[in-house]
């Protein structure tokens, strides 16, 4: 599967600050070292409907974490995957009466349309589940053959119990955990299953459903959480610097998945940091495909929206915040937009080093976006009341913010 083509990113003086960044696991900041090569895995879409805010505030928060990183002059190894099979691709599909491999490549097609617009760096590698099968079979027959898996009825099931440090990354109490898994997707309630927690690793063929061959393990699919541990491992390896999502998939999305990869492997942890993005309400509600509360970055486009205002309206929340999404939010962003293209546009300013240096900061500090955003809002200001006389400063103001917030004046 291919990814969507990458903006350049313009070099700016001096170098970047390391990034000091908000850990699920650990509950509090970690400062990240990652070496000359920086590792992400960032959960992708599950293609039955178009890219809605909530999406791209997710995916905009790592991509100021790459460009964090590629502003010390680090490279940046990022992956992503696409859960392009799964019960509500299907049902999406079965109640369109479409085909629902059509079905998930034109909504992957969308979702790169809409990452191009927004400028959000592409991944090195894009992986669907489909073609990661491959890979995943002969993982879950390690943990079958390893007792840390067990067979019920022709499916497989993780065994939580397996994983001495299972619980650490989202912190959860057993009822509150139990009360999660039977809201994302998984079968607490099943009978049979040694912890009602236990996740589902493999799945036995169904009639009217897409199966594949699983060796051993007979026709059937994999399970949602070892789909990306197969691929963040084969592109990663274990101990990467972050796995990223939205808050909703810290339990039981990245919970299971670490246990499944320490595992599979004996190493602890799967992911340095375990970040995570918050909400988009609108209407008062999380937005969410199944309660149909979306604004749809395609609709915005279509609308005639400048995606760099969509992109300055996400960065003004903080990435970890909870927010509404709202008319004003988007005309805040769009009078924003316009006050800084006319401040680089002018051929002088107010100097421009301290501004480049205030973003740095700002970003590196847990990725505070509206900080940054407050002090491009000063320097514009400066510009509006008495200019200056640095012929450079505009340009070096447009690039600093294309090249760190990924918004192009």
């Amino acid at each position: 599967m291919h990814a969507w083509p990458a903006s350049e990113v313009p070099a700016l003086p001096g170098t970047g600050r390391d990034l000091k960044i908000h850990d699920t696991a650990t509950g509090g900041p970690v400062t990240l070292d990652p070496g000359p090569v920086a590792r992400i895995y960032v959960c992708g879409i599950t293609p039955y409907d178009a890219t809605h805010i909530g999406h791209a505030a997710t995916y905009n928060a790592f991509d100021l974490v790459q460009r964090v990183w590629l502003d010390t002059k680090r490279q940046v190894h990022y992956v992503q995957n696409v859960t392009d099979v799964d019960d509500p691709l299907l049902e999406r599909a079965a109640r369109d009466n479409v085909d629902w491999v059509s079905l998930a490549e034109q909504e992957t097609a969308l979702f790169r349309e809409d990452m191009t617009a927004l400028r959000m760096l592409p991944p090195r590698h894009y992986i669907g589940a489909v073609e990661a099968i491959p890979g995943i079979v002969p993982l879950v027959e390690r943990l079958r053959d390893s007792g840390a898996a067990y067979e019920l009825e022709g499916d497989v099931y993780f065994s939580v119990e397996a994983d001495p440090h299972f619980g650490g990354v989202a912190n959860l109490d057993a009822a509150a955990m139990r009360l999660l898994s039977a809201e994302r997707g998984g079968d607490p309630d099943r009978p049979g299953k040694k912890n009602p927690l236990d996740p589902m690793l493999w799945m036995a063929a169904r009639e009217g459903e897409p199966s594949w061959d699983g060796a051993s393990l007979g026709q059937g699919r994999p399970g949602w959480h070892i789909e990306c541990v197969a691929i963040a491992l084969d592109h990663l390896g274990m101990g990467f610097d972050v796995q990223g999502g939205g808050s909703d998939l810290a339990f039981p999305h990245h919970e299971m998945g670490a246990s499944h990869a320490q595992a599979l492997t004996g190493e602890f942890p799967m992911a340095k940091a375990y970040v995570h993005a918050g909400m988009v309400a609108l209407d008062g509600h999380k937005m969410s495909k199944s309660r149909g509360n979306l604004v749809f970055v395609s609709a915005l486009r279509r609308d005639g929206v400048d995606p760099a205002a969509i992109r300055l309206a996400l960065l003004s929340h903080h990435y970890r915040a909870d927010w509404e999404w709202t008319d004003q939010v988007l005309q805040d962003a769009l009078a924003r937009l316009e006050r800084w293209r006319a401040a680089v546009s002018r051929p002088d300013g107010p100097p421009a080093e301290a501004l480049v240096d205030e973003i740095r900061e700002a970003l590196a500090n847990d990725l505070d976006a509206p900080a940054a955003l407050l002090a491009v809002d000063r320097w514009a200001a400066l510009q509006e009341e008495r200019g200056g006389t640095d012929e450079g400063a505009p340009g070096v103001v447009s690039r600093a913010v294309d090249a760190l917030m990924g918004v192009a004046l």
